[in-house]
């Protein structure tokens, strides 16, 4: 049986019929703190796969200092991504993060018997960098 396709979308691209996905795909939500629109919009969330609290907190007070010292929305998120650290820190709660290693071998496992999978969280890539992306690229090249 083939490998099955992985792919990566936003919530509002999905919820406003933008985004290009298999219909046949699994649409799996990676975010701590899934609110009700958002679980409505995916078939199944995997909180474990989204960054652990401590790192979106510091992110959020790092970006909510960059705004007030006037960056725009979006350039303050991507440097609050530097500021702490955030991809590095990411990838190591992948690593080491016992619930985290589990849901990346479930959703490995789902790959390699051929199931479909779209990972899905709030920011748009195109403006915005987002765990989501470290995600795909580490099931990519597992």
């Amino acid at each position: 049986m083939a490998r099955g396709t992985l792919e990566d979308t936003y919530v509002a691209a999905l919820q406003h019929d933008l985004a290009d996905v298999p219909p046949e795909a699994t649409m799996v939500g990676v975010v701590r703190r899934p609110t009700a629109w958002f679980q409505a919009a995916v078939d199944e969330n995997v909180p474990a796969l989204g960054p652990p609290d401590d790192l979106l907190e510091e992110t959020k007070r790092a970006e909510e200092d960059l705004k007030l010292s006037g960056f725009c929305e979006e350039e303050a998120h991507n440097a609050s991504w530097e500021q702490v650290g955030f991809e590095s820190r990411y990838r190591e709660h992948l690593e080491t993060a016992e619930e985290a290693r589990a849901a990346l071998a479930d959703l490995e496992e789902r790959l390699e018997v051929g199931e479909s999978l779209v990972l899905v969280c709030f920011e748009n890539t195109a403006k915005k960098r987002c765990h989501r992306t470290i995600l795909r690229e580490w099931l990519s090249s597992g």
